[in-house]
């Protein structure tokens, strides 16, 4: 594969993400609550799943300076791939918690704040234009 078709299969891949990570809290929040827990620790628990995402971005980085000088440029871009992948699920886990919980007691704009958290965590794993100039 060329780097065009590379760089296009990873853009692909975070556009898919950044449509589908509101998806279900935009079905589940819609669901009447059967259980009221209080929302004040539901949203700081999760705040607190954005730590994963952010440290993920760790391997991303690391995997985009590997493609400055790869010695197998396969390689380095399947491992691009499985980075953004685990940083693109570690971003939506807000977004995910926040859809759990709607029927539990999260309150709306707890769950939007979630939810754009979430989205707002995904945007720096979007492809840089620089990886097909190099």
């Amino acid at each position: 594969m060329t780097p065009l078709q590379h760089w296009r299969r990873l853009r692909r891949r975070w556009l898919a993400s950044m449509l589908l990570i509101p998806l279900p809290w935009l079905v589940l929040a819609n669901l009447p609550e059967f259980r009221e827990l209080p929302p004040i620790p539901l949203f700081i628990a999760g705040l607190l799943l954005l730590a994963p995402g952010l440290r993920l971005f760790r391997n991303y980085k690391l995997a985009l300076w590997a493609m400055s000088a790869p010695d197998d440029a396969e390689q380095a871009w399947a491992h691009l791939t499985r980075a953004q992948a685990r940083g693109l699920l570690g971003a939506a886990l807000p977004a995910l918690w926040a859809a759990l919980l709607s029927p539990l007691g999260l309150e709306g704009p707890a769950g939007l704040l979630l939810v754009l958290g979430s989205l707002l965590a995904a945007l720096i794993y979007r492809p840089p234009v620089q990886l097909l100039r190099g």
